[in-house]
């Protein structure tokens, strides 16, 4: 069963997103008005270092007013490359500079409402160059062991569903059936 979208036009627009109206047809031939987000793709990063730890920050979401552990985040500039927005985010967030990037994963987190693509990516190495200009992000970045993950993302610590999902998937890959109880 597929929706077909007949028209779409801008409600608002800035640089980030777009709010905009869909004229979408159903298969039965009716109409619906649908709202909808056009997002610039956004760029996350992380490091696992070699005590299998993984770099997180500990942030506060005013909108949701909660708070939980995520990886670096942000928009892609325009032009910008997508493993290189990571690597720019990372750092400007956590004050690390990431060894080579790997592609962990990318995901459509809100795919009912929004076109948003989070783009992860992950690196087993890193430099520290510094206290990151944008620690206004975070009220603290730590490392924290992969082990604790499953738990983390169990007791609701971990909110938002992109970074749950990669950090489940780097539990997998670094640890795999080794951490299982």
């Amino acid at each position: 069963m597929q929706w077909t979208k007949q028209n779409e036009q801008t409600v608002y627009a800035n640089r980030w997103f777009s709010v905009n109206l869909a004229d979408v047809e159903l298969p039965d031939g009716r109409h619906l008005d649908h709202f909808l987000i056009r997002l610039r793709p956004v760029a996350v990063a992380t490091v696992v270092n070699e005590a299998n730890e993984v770099l997180l920050l500990w942030r506060h979401r005013f909108i949701t007013d909660s708070w939980g552990w995520e990886l670096a985040a942000g928009v892609v500039e325009d032009g910008e490359d997508i493993a290189v927005a990571a690597a720019r985010e990372l750092e400007e967030e956590t004050g690390w500079r990431p060894g080579p990037l790997r592609h962990l994963m990318s995901v459509e987190p809100s795919n009912g409402l929004t076109d948003a693509r989070h783009h992860i990516f992950w690196a087993d190495e890193g430099a520290y160059i510094g206290h990151p200009v944008d620690d206004f992000e975070s009220d603290r970045r730590e490392w924290v062991p992969l082990k604790l993950v499953p738990d983390m993302v169990a007791r609701g610590e971990v909110p938002a569903a992109n970074m749950a999902a990669a950090l489940l998937l780097l539990h997998h890959l670094r640890l795999g059936q080794d951490a299982l109880p």
